[in-house]
């Protein structure tokens, strides 16, 4: 077992009454590993509603002020210190046999268009085996199509568009991955969360948000990773949904630009919860 010290400090600007819609909490499936409260502070202190939305994930609405706002929260959450999970005899299962409500995870969404990647998918890994060993085939293709940058993010790109412009960041590994599993009939799922550089080397990037993936083969979600490519350890998952789309960390309905950024994740030793 291992603990981790994960949280973030972010503003907005905005210039009139601008409702939000923020996507910031640990997963329900997560919340028995918290080891301190998860606390959502907002600076002013502005009414907040908070709700499970269609997908499992908990999503607060508030309305920020002419003059912006802030939101940070930090705690402290356990977790195995094992690896994600590898199946490689995980089976492909008949679309007919599906569960109802995965069905929706094989359906193109925002940034996941099925109907321009399915050509694309198909001469790509028909060849491969169904099941775990194409779902890693893909992982591993969108790993070395897309060159990885900051300064290549763009909110607005597709995963067709990362297919052709072969650049972005975390979100486009995800984006293209899910489409191309989902075009090779294997139902995939966005995921959102943290993944601090635990059990790998630090990089000088600052911390963020992390996007991946979820399979589902063998009767169960299955954990990859696009932009990595390997199991990693330590990830905190914070919402999942057809795309980025759905478990974008804010969404504004009006104009709010972003002032302040800054994610925490980072593994801590058993004395730093006694001091919290």
């Amino acid at each position: 077992m291992m603990l981790i010290r994960a949280g973030y400090d972010i503003s907005f600007s905005t210039r009139h009454d601008t409702p939000l819609l923020l996507v910031l909490n640990v997963h329900p499936s997560r919340e028995g590993d918290l080891q301190t409260p998860q606390v959502m502070q907002i600076f002013p202190d502005v009414p907040r509603h908070s709700y499970t939305d269609a997908f499992g994930n908990i999503c607060t609405r508030v309305v920020a002020p002419a003059d912006g706002l802030r939101v940070r929260a930090e705690f402290i959450i356990s977790d195995s210190g094992e690896e994600d999970p590898v199946a490689s005899d995980a089976v492909q299962h008949p679309v007919e046999e599906l569960p109802d409500d995965v069905l929706v995870f094989l359906l193109g969404s925002r940034y996941c268009e099925t109907d321009r990647l399915s050509d694309i998918a198909w001469s790509l890994f028909s060849g491969t085996r169904p099941g775990w060993e194409r779902a890693q085939a893909i992982t591993a293709y969108v790993h070395n199509r897309i060159k990885f940058g900051y300064g290549h993010a763009r909110s607005t790109r597709t995963a067709f568009e990362a297919f052709q412009e072969r650049v972005g960041v975390c979100r486009d590994y995800a984006h293209l991955a899910v489409a191309l599993c989902r075009c090779m009939n294997i139902p995939a799922r966005y995921c959102t969360g943290y993944l601090g550089d635990i059990g790998v080397p630090t990089v000088d990037d600052a911390m963020d948000f992390s996007a991946w993936f979820e399979v589902y083969l063998g009767g169960r979600w299955y954990t990859l990773d696009a932009r990595h490519n390997c199991p990693r350890i330590g990830r905190i998952l914070m919402a999942r949904g057809r795309d980025a789309t759905d478990v974008a960390i804010s969404t504004a309905f009006g104009n709010a630009g972003l002032s302040g950024f800054e994610v925490i994740t980072e593994e801590i030793g058993p004395d730093a919860l006694d001091m919290s």
